[in-house]
């Protein structure tokens, strides 16, 4: 009990350093959505080959999406892993460098309440910047909400990838050598993987074997299928609401294995003092 007590403490503290930085808050939250405004204006209007999917009272269908709801659900993921990898990588480094992971293991509070106190408020900011989100395209671009099945899908997805690229944000920090080399090194690796697994740019059929293959591989895209199937389970085809089943327990199973793996290595390689 005095473990949970600590660790719910450490939470409370970091929620209130949070809101009591108001420009680091403000755009923490207008970042995804100023993206999803920008990406819709410039690539917005057409539409995006969501498959063949098996459709109730209208079988097999080819389905294009609109390609404004496409970035809806593709900046909810953005703002899922900017919560969790990206910041919590950069934030423990700065606190790192600035000794306060240090003094830390010199208080009653252990260390693992202190990090998983970091994660629980990650979590926290990502299911905010994910309700934002999504209700932003639900009044400016008509991007439906799931419902029943779906939403439990979308909520066990928001839940184990966020864990997940938390674990993975705590185990890049073995590589960051400092805090002033944090954000190349932490944008560097999940940049690419951002373009690569149609984040920021949908990815057609007509798009290299080698971008399919290499993003396969990482969580990134993963994650980003099954948020937007879960998110776009329920749409209306051909005036008739329906309900789309494309989510993919797989999916889920590559990004927890992922999540494993960096738990794993984070607590080989975590460094709580300084490099020299």
């Amino acid at each position: 009990m005095r473990v949970v007590r600590l660790t719910l403490r450490q939470v409370r503290f970091a929620n209130t350093a949070f809101w009591r930085n108001p420009a680091s808050a403000f755009f923490t939250f207008v970042f995804p959505l100023m993206f999803l405004v920008i990406f819709t204006a410039l690539l917005g209007g057409g539409e995006v080959d969501y498959g063949t999917v098996d459709l109730p009272l209208f079988g097999t269908r080819h389905i294009l999406l609109d390609q404004a709801q496409y970035f809806v659900g593709a900046m909810a993921s953005f703002g899922v892993i900017s919560a969790t990898y990206t910041n919590i990588a950069m934030s423990v480094c700065f606190h790192r460098d600035g000794g306060i992971l240090k003094r830390i293991k010199g208080t009653p509070m252990s260390g693992a309440s202190y990090l998983s106190a970091r994660v629980i408020h990650a979590m926290l900011v990502a299911a905010i910047l994910v309700t934002l989100t999504m209700l932003f395209g639900k009044l400016a671009y008509s991007a439906p909400l799931p419902t029943g099945k779906p939403l439990l899908e979308f909520i066990i997805t928001l839940v184990v990838s966020g864990l997940s690229f938390a674990a993975l944000g705590l185990a890049v920090t073995a590589i960051i050598p400092n805090a002033d080399a944090a954000p190349p090194l932490v944008n560097a690796t999940i940049l690419p993987l951002l373009f690569l697994s149609g984040i920021f740019i949908p990815l057609g059929k007509d798009a290299p074997a080698w971008i399919t293959t290499v993003s396969g591989i990482f969580p990134v895209k993963h994650f980003a299928d099954a948020m937007r199937n879960s998110f776009l389970g329920n749409v209306t085809f051909e005036g008739t609401p329906i309900t789309i089943y494309r989510f993919h327990w797989v999916d889920l199973a590559i990004i927890a294995a992922w999540g494993v793996g960096g738990l794993v290595l984070a607590s080989r390689y975590f460094s709580w003092e300084p490099r020299k």
